[in-house]
């Protein structure tokens, strides 16, 4: 069973100061900054997204063969 991710926000006097989250959800939001900060991958997405939009799309036995 998939246990629903939550997010915990610690509070100073009524203010939010910091959060707490699974490893999973921390793994991903450092990847989704690794891949957001890589101008190369970053073009190839853009890329891709515009190709898509025109509904451009190249088959996967066309890329595997």
């Amino acid at each position: 069973m998939k246990h629903k991710q939550e997010v915990v926000a610690i509070t100073r006097d009524g203010v939010p100061s910091a959060v707490l989250l699974s490893m999973d959800q921390f793994e991903g939001l450092m990847e989704t900054i690794e891949i957001l900060s890589d101008q190369k991958s970053m073009r190839g997405l853009r890329r891709s997204l515009t190709q898509a939009e025109k509904g451009q799309w190249v088959s996967h036995h066309t890329v595997f063969g």
